[in-house]
């Protein structure tokens, strides 16, 4: 029977462990603030922001919430980032993305002083990942690495297969587990015998974008397999890009969507922000 990796429980575990470094840095004086900028109504964007908002408040950060409308021009948006760069109470800078068509997010995500990128999108932070520098790290893959070693499993020596290059998930993650010692294989959309490959995986992160993709045909009995997908499916269920009906019988362990990667990703921007206080009261 397949191990349930558990991240509401995992991330909560972090959750809590921040929240005593918070309130030691309370004792000291210092707050720790995080300020979350959303331009327009997207509800998948709004939900996130709601969500990261009630984990400052659990955590004990202060958190500063920027709503802006759908029209806000690229410029008003980096005026605004400018502003939060050399506020001296904003600890974390986020810009939720995607932002609308007519603004660049590279511009922005690039507007962010380094220090302040707790989400880890800087060139300069992803500089250090590939370096093995002190950096900021994206939060999912930074995530994924925490559930692997909370569950005790051993990324040193295996073949790891990552399905997926996007700046924020597929690439930092190839790299963090190639720190971890894992041989790593990158996947995406133009590899030839996709299936011959995630086959060979001891542990298959799937972060293709594609509902319920991996069925068990593409994974070797055994394996590890990581969900980083979410999706509603035809009857409005959240899904993965793993069909995990047909998959858990056959692993060794298995993240659920949902209650999987989604709520260390949130955990782990907790734990950039602290680590952004830490760096500068050092």
């Amino acid at each position: 029977m397949a191990k349930i990796i558990d991240g509401k429980k995992i991330s909560t575990e972090i959750k809590e462990e921040c929240k005593t470094v918070v309130t030691q840095l309370k004792e000291k004086g210092k707050e720790v603030c995080l300020a979350v900028v959303q331009v327009g109504a997207d509800p998948a964007s709004s939900v996130y922001v709601r969500n990261k908002t009630r984990a400052c408040e659990y955590v004990g950060m202060l958190s500063r919430t920027y709503e802006l409308p759908e029209e806000t021009t690229q410029e008003e948006l980096l005026t605004l980032v400018n502003e939060l760069n050399y506020d001296d109470g904003v600890d974390g800078i986020l810009v939720q993305l995607p932002l609308p068509k007519h603004i660049n997010e590279d511009v922005i995500t690039q507007s962010i002083l380094p220090e302040k990128d707790v989400d880890g999108f800087h060139n300069q932070n992803v500089g250090a990942l590939v370096t093995g520098q002190e950096g900021f790290i994206s939060c999912t893959p930074a995530g994924i690495i925490e559930l692997l070693k909370r569950s005790n499993i051993e990324i040193e020596g295996k073949h790891c297969v990552v399905v997926g290059r996007s700046n924020i998930v597929g690439k930092p993650m190839a790299l963090l587990l190639l720190k971890e010692n894992g041989t790593v294989t990158i996947c995406h959309s133009k590899t030839k015998n996709l299936k011959e490959i995630t086959k060979q995986a001891d542990i298959l992160i799937a972060a293709i974008g594609k509902p319920k993709f991996f069925d068990d045909s593409y994974i070797r009995e055994g394996a590890v397999v990581i969900d980083v997908g979410i999706h509603r499916s035809g009857n409005n269920k959240l899904c993965g890009d793993v069909d995990f009906e047909k998959v858990e019988s056959k692993v060794s362990a298995i993240t659920p969507v949902p209650g999987g990667v989604g709520p260390m990703t949130i955990a782990m921007l907790m734990y950039n922000c602290i680590k952004a206080v830490q760096r500068r009261v050092q």
